[in-house]
């Protein structure tokens, strides 16, 4: 891992956008996806005791290995479980063994172990042309901004409420629009007394170890399955997150530490963690901060508050949890439309590759899912084969990671910052 870059002191005043940024993206992580460990652990049959140390594993080792890889780069790099494996272990440990399970859990880690140090990964992400890599993070985007106001059809008042404050707040203090609805979201729930929170004790998780077993049917039905949907559908577009923003971070070392995490916490329960995407966008555009340079912070937030969880295992991911849905969804699609609708001028901005962009934008947007793989692969997968076809050739090695890709944000962003 790189040692930690040079970086301007961190003032009080810096503090506020970027932790409140890390505080959403852990909220939106646990109130929209966590329910997927709790069906897979359920299919599995396995005690409260596994259930809590599942809980603690995956927590402690997304926060650490966030910390870690947030502090040494300077820039906010947000780790998280594999949303589309969870999916995936609802219906795999219904037929698989947890201790089986266990072990393919391991090889799964130690995998991308030996991918971060190859540096294959990085040589990958580097093919894949600028307007491509925009229209694959809007078209992943689209449904979380489409959802934010989906939600006015089911409860009007709290949607609504989250949409107006968040469009007058833009208008007026525009650096604290997120903060702004977070805050009144949370203070009109309580009010109405719709955050459950009945039967709830705060209870330290104790994490429980299984000795792992390794067999053929578990490697190929449940290890290589992990490694490819984590690989194409969590990988693939964090990387693409962290470049669109103007991150420069070499996948090498995310990749070999995030694996490396996966495989000390795998025999307590945890399934891959890996680099985020949906939530990571949350944290590295300009609503975490208007100076990139800033936005560190919220990968340590946003570490310190999985920590936090992670102690206190199933209790406070159930309070995530209680919050309505409306408002995780539309919490989120807001927090994320400055990412959308720069993501799209970007993938429109070159008339040579503005088609193969707009294929990749719509395949992506579709979320096709074929052979158990998610539209993450497929559009990316669209968007390349068009390239070549309409430019006669392949996409071309770039000498170094993409910067922005986002006009008139970044560095825009960086010269009000320094005003």
């Amino acid at each position: 891992m790189p040692s930690a870059k040079p970086s301007s002191s961190v003032r009080l005043s810096d503090l506020p956008h970027p932790v409140v940024a890390g505080l959403v993206s852990v909220i939106v992580n646990y109130g929209g996806t966590f329910i997927l460990v709790f069906q897979a652990a359920q299919m599995a049959g396995l005690s409260p005791e596994l259930t809590a140390s599942w809980v603690w594993s995956i927590s402690i080792g997304v926060g650490v290995t966030g910390i870690l890889l947030s502090w040494f780069s300077r820039e906010p790099i947000i780790t998280a479980w594999s949303t589309p494996a969870a999916a995936f272990l609802v219906t795999a440990l219904a037929t698989t063994s947890y201790a089986e399970a266990v072990g393919a859990y391991l090889i799964c880690a130690a995998a991308f172990v030996v991918l971060g140090l190859s540096g294959w990964f990085e040589r990958i992400i580097r093919l894949i042309p600028p307007g491509v890599a925009a229209g694959l993070l809007a078209g992943i985007l689209l449904q979380f901004g489409i959802k934010a106001f989906a939600g006015l059809s089911i409860d009007p008042l709290l949607a609504g409420l989250l949409i107006v404050t968040y469009v007058v707040l833009k208008r007026f203090t525009a650096r604290y629009a997120v903060v702004g609805i977070l805050v009144l979201g949370l203070a009109f729930l309580l009010i109405q007394d719709r955050v459950d929170l009945t039967g709830l004790e705060l209870k330290l998780a104790a994490p429980v170890f299984t000795l792992p077993v390794f067999s053929l049917n578990a490697l190929l039905s449940v290890a290589l399955p992990l490694f490819l949907i984590t690989l194409t559908g969590q990988y693939m577009p964090g990387m693409l997150v962290l470049r669109g923003d103007g991150f420069k971070t070499s996948a090498n070392p995310i990749v070999t530490v995030t694996g490396l995490g996966s495989l000390l916490m795998a025999p307590f329960g945890s399934h891959a963690f890996n680099i985020a995407a949906i939530t990571a966008a949350i944290c590295t555009g300009r609503e975490a901060h208007e100076n990139p340079d800033k936005r560190w912070i919220a990968g340590i937030a946003a570490g310190l508050f999985y920590i936090l969880v992670g102690v206190f295992g199933v209790t406070l991911a159930a309070v995530f949890m209680a919050f309505p849905a409306t408002f995780i969804t539309t919490l989120a699609g807001l927090a994320l439309l400055g990412t959308i609708g720069g993501s799209l001028a970007s993938a429109m901005a070159d008339a040579r590759t503005r088609e193969a962009s707009l294929i990749t934008f719509l395949a992506a947007a579709a979320n096709i899912s074929m052979f158990g793989i998610g539209g993450a692969f497929w559009g990316l997968l669209m968007g390349l084969l068009a390239y070549a076809v309409l430019n006669g050739r392949l996409p071309q090695r770039t000498r170094a990671p993409q910067q922005t890709i986002q006009p008139g944000t970044e560095a825009a962003a960086g010269k009000e910052a320094s005003n």
